[in-house]
């Protein structure tokens, strides 16, 4: 289906170019959400009337990105988690959680502009996109901790999974030791 865009979509094209997709993208993400028209001439005589006002809205609209994204832009959330000895979360972090973080730190933003591939499962810090417009991409920090302690050694720069397991493994060392003098 040959559609003309009426604002740049992520790996689709920019505002007016027309470009062919599959009839369900069209029918079910870009007509119903006013990112598409269908590509008719009587369409294109209405995009082309409306082409300026079109631009204008899309201007603002990242201009207005810009400016939350400035104040979001290497911002870092803490989130506190539980977690196994090895640094694996029992569950783990979605975009659902990224918002009501930055929420919180009163930053709005919605779950679909967080660009998370696949849920975080570990401690530490993870870098998440954030796209607050089809231009406007930023990035925050989030870090992942058992308590609000480990938060401020992990933003130090302290691997707290590398430390836990040298914590073990010389508590295992002394366990061992204790029973090797015990059975002497």
């Amino acid at each position: 289906m040959q559609v003309i865009l009426l604002e740049r979509v992520e790996n689709l094209g920019g505002l007016g170019d027309e470009v062919s997709v599959k009839n369900g993208f069209a029918r079910n993400f870009l007509l119903p959400k006013g990112k598409a028209l269908i590509a008719n001439n009587q369409n294109r005589a209405r995009f082309e009337a409306e082409r300026d006002a079109l631009e204008k809205r899309n201007a603002e609209a990242r201009d207005a990105a810009t400016k939350s994204g400035e104040s979001l832009d290497g911002n870092t959330f803490v989130l506190i988690r539980q977690s196994g000895a090895t640094g694996q979360l029992y569950g783990s972090v979605s975009a659902r959680d990224i918002v009501e973080a930055a929420g919180n730190a009163g930053h709005a933003i919605k779950r679909e502009q967080v660009r998370l591939n696949a849920p975080i499962k570990t401690l530490g810090l993870h870098e998440v996109g954030i796209r607050l417009h089809a231009e406007v991409r930023v990035d925050v920090t989030i870090n992942v901790a058992r308590s609000e302690d480990e938060a401020e050694r992990q933003a130090a720069g302290e691997d707290i999974i590398q430390t836990l397991q040298a914590e073990q493994n010389a508590a295992a060392e002394e366990q061992a030791s204790e029973m090797a003098e015990a059975a002497a």
